[in-house]
């Protein structure tokens, strides 16, 4: 049956009123939830109730913010601080990312004490700093981080400079492990004895971190700038060689492999001579720690550059010849205990002929030396050459 005219009328209101409706239900901003200060309130309390100095429930805030981040802050402000400190302290309330739970449980005790009032010294500080380098600390040059303010407080304790200081903060002393803090102390201490620019101060860092991986008693006392820099100069020039000739290296394994998917999985040195590494103890005593001369095979970039420098010769430069299998690298050293010194370093031909034999800056074979040497070349049928 037909609807009536008021009906169809009737129809058309409603469907009216539900477009609107929906429009304003696209339209509608939605309701904003209330900031959640019971979980700020949780989490700035968590593993520090024994701190509190304010009821957690007489928190009232009056705060329009409700980021998480601000209200745990505004949270560990009411619980524990009695006085207001630098915001390189109250950050570790807002972000922790990266940050390991010990780290974060220390600067969150660091930021209660001296928002409480107590000694940071001697709430643990004095691991790492002085008296003075604590005052420092609390007190820092502009907007800084948490270890860019240790660093900043280790050398203002050496000098005055503010330009200086930002600078040691902001270089790669600022980035090392809080384990190394008594190595890298001495580092800043250089470097503000010393001046240079922070680009350098980087560069001589990755030298010195390179020494210090190396050799565990490396030291900068009494060393110049200059000198730094000539080591590290030294340091760029030995690996731009190890590069060349770890390409050449490359570039003869590709041609003979004839496949790049197999170049990674080809060992990082050279096939050299099939002679076997020899040694010999002058020592009767058979057990006990004895005196030792070793003669090794040099098959990689890093042996031949560390050898040449050593002993002040250019075997490094024979490293085409190795790879190619033209010729083979050999050291001549002597162990004794802990320590062991370089004797002599000898190039062999594809025949076992010893071509070159020469100590430190190319000086010839000692007589006792030649006599190791006979030995070695009778135990592994060498070739020398006549004295």
């Amino acid at each position: 049956m037909a609807k009536s005219l008021i009906a169809r009328r009737q129809e058309a209101e409603r469907a009216r009123v539900e477009a609107y409706e929906l429009t304003l239900r696209r339209v509608a901003r939605p309701t904003r939830p209330p900031p959640d200060l019971h979980n700020a309130i949780r989490e700035a309390q968590a593993g520090f109730t024994a701190d509190i100095i304010r009821a957690p429930e007489a928190w009232r805030p009056q705060l329009k913010t409700r980021d998480a981040a601000r209200l745990r802050l505004a949270a560990a402000r009411h619980l524990f601080a009695r006085y207001p400190v630098a915001p390189h302290l109250e950050q570790i309330w807002i972000d922790a990312a990266g940050l390991g739970h010990d780290e974060i449980s220390l600067r969150k005790r660091w930021y209660i004490v001296a928002a409480g009032g107590g000694s940071l010294y001697k709430a643990g500080a004095s691991a790492w700093l002085s008296r003075k380098e604590v005052h420092a600390f609390l007190n820092p040059l502009g907007q800084v981080g948490f270890d860019e303010a240790i660093w900043q407080a280790i050398a203002r304790s050496t000098t005055d400079d503010p330009a200086l200081v930002a600078r040691i903060a902001r270089s790669r002393i600022a980035r090392t492990p809080r384990g190394e803090l008594a190595f890298w102390r001495e580092a800043a201490q250089f470097f503000c004895a010393q001046p240079t620019t922070g680009e350098e101060i980087d560069d001589l860092c990755d030298y010195i971190a390179h020494r210090r991986r190396g050799e565990r008693k490396f030291s900068l006392k009494g060393r110049s700038l200059a000198a730094l820099r000539r080591l590290m100069n030294a340091w760029h020039r030995d690996l731009a060689v190890i590069a060349r000739i770890e390409a050449a290296r490359q570039r003869a394994l590709m041609a003979q492999q004839r496949t790049a998917a197999r170049a990674a999985e080809l060992p990082a040195h050279w096939p050299g001579a099939p002679l076997q590494d020899w040694s010999w103890s002058p020592s009767p005593k058979a057990g006990a720690k004895r005196d030792e001369y070793v003669v090794t095979q040099l098959r990689t970039a890093e042996d031949l550059v560390a050898e040449s420098r050593a002993m002040r010769h250019c075997v490094a430069s024979y490293a085409s010849k190795c790879i190619a299998g033209y010729a083979s690298i050999w050291a001549l050293r002597y162990r004794h205990a802990t320590r062991t010194e370089r004797l002599l370093t000898i190039e062999l031909d594809r025949q076992h002929r010893a071509v070159q034999v020469r100590g430190f800056a190319n000086r010839v074979a000692h007589p006792d030396e030649r006599k190791v040497l006979e030995r070695w070349a009778k135990a592994r049928g060498i070739n020398l050459p006549e004295t």
